[in-house]
């Protein structure tokens, strides 16, 4: 008795071969053409972009600071209420980490503050609050300086803002980022008000 494949014509056999070798080829063409478009988006469209932290506004609470004399003696109650916006240029959410914002005078740290970890749509930007406070124990080494400061009607003081985040395209590809933000304020004495801001923007990719 003969076997059934062999009663099958060997044209027919080829034909069947040979559409499953096309059936093969195409498909491994719409993955190649599928990754291709992925990859053109993902360095095009989706693109990450760095996100920004920029200082919307700055409000000073507190009182005046007074030197006491004839013992040298600085009082100083100070807060500063910062706004902050987050700008989020990319076609996907950037979902913050928890920040921090630093309170530096002559360089050195007096104070600090926690932001707390979010989300920011795509192309959308949020707001976000912190209030730095001034730890005056932490001025001792500076006083001299201070003093001069508060004598002369003007109180220098910088932020340093950090907010890490990462950014995920179709949760394939993803990238962390670090947007950072530094600024020197003015603070006018005895008025308690900003005279000058000036800010520098920068993202760690």
């Amino acid at each position: 008795m003969k076997d059934k494949n062999d009663q099958v014509p060997y044209d027919t056999k080829r034909m069947t071969r040979r559409r499953c070798l096309i059936a093969a080829w195409v498909s491994l063409l719409l993955l190649v053409l599928l990754f291709i478009i992925i990859l053109i988006l993902a360095l095009t469209v989706f693109k990450p972009k760095p996100p920004r932290i920029q200082l919307l506004s700055v409000t000073v609470d507190g009182v005046a600071p007074r030197v006491s004399l004839p013992l040298v003696q600085v009082q100083l109650n100070l807060t500063l209420d910062l706004e902050l916006l987050v700008d989020n240029q990319n076609h996907a959410s950037f979902k913050r980490g928890q920040g921090n914002s630093l309170l530096l005078y002559k360089s050195n740290q007096v104070g600090e503050a926690d932001i707390l970890p979010g989300l920011t749509p795509a192309m959308r930007s949020s707001q976000l609050a912190c209030r730095l406070r001034l730890e005056v124990d932490e001025l001792a080494s500076n006083l001299t300086s201070l003093i001069s400061d508060v004598l002369g009607g003007e109180l220098v003081m910088e932020t340093q803002t950090s907010i890490p985040g990462r950014i995920s395209f179709l949760g394939i590809f993803r990238k962390h980022m670090v947007a950072k933000s530094d600024c020197q304020l003015t603070i006018a004495i005895p008025d308690m008000t900003i005279r000058k801001q000036t800010c520098k923007h920068k993202t760690w990719l």
